[in-house]
This record gives structure tokens, C-alpha cells and sequence, in this order.
């Protein structure tokens, strides 16, 4: 039951990676690719934190929440970019 409830969620992972990938490739904006980008990393993470339940490992989760933090950063840095820098 559990390895069916896994499949299922990698599936779905899966296909919001494809999804999310077509916003970040097609934007039309420059907006629309900093959220492609926002959603490709939580979709990534989300795939981290599944491999490691399947694995057991949980030294993955730390890298999960490593990389959630450079992907906020990453995601304001832009944000701020696109607004116009400081004023």
C-alpha cells in the first residue's frame, strides 16, 4: 500500500515537473519564468523528500531544506531584479 501511495505521488511529481517546465520554458514574460523557476525548485524538493523516504536516508531532508533556502534567495534576488533594484 505504501509502494502504491510512492508511485502515485512520484507520478504526480512528475507530471507538475513537465507542467511547470513548459511555464518556465514558454513564458511569455519574464515573470512567468521566475514562477516556472519558483515551482521547478518545490517540485525538486518535493522529489528530494521522495527519494528519501524510499531510501530511508534522512541526510536528504538536509539537503532538501538547504536547497529550499538558496531557492528562496534565489527566487528574491529576481523578484527584486524584475522590480527595479533598490530605491
Amino acid at each position: 500500500m505504501v509502494e502504491t501511495i510512492l508511485i502515485a505521488a512520484a507520478a504526480l511529481v512528475a507530471l507538475a515537473f513537465v507542467l511547470a517546465m513548459l511555464r518556465f520554458l514558454r513564458g511569455p514574460h519574464a515573470v512567468d519564468r521566475v514562477i516556472g523557476f519558483d515551482v521547478l525548485t518545490i517540485i525538486s524538493i518535493t522529489g528530494i523528500v521522495l527519494v528519501a523516504l524510499v531510501e530511508g536516508r534522512a541526510i536528504y531532508l538536509d539537503v532538501a531544506l538547504v536547497y529550499a533556502l538558496l531557492s528562496f534567495l534565489g527566487v528574491i534576488v529576481a523578484a527584486r531584479y524584475l522590480e527595479g533594484g533598490e530605491e
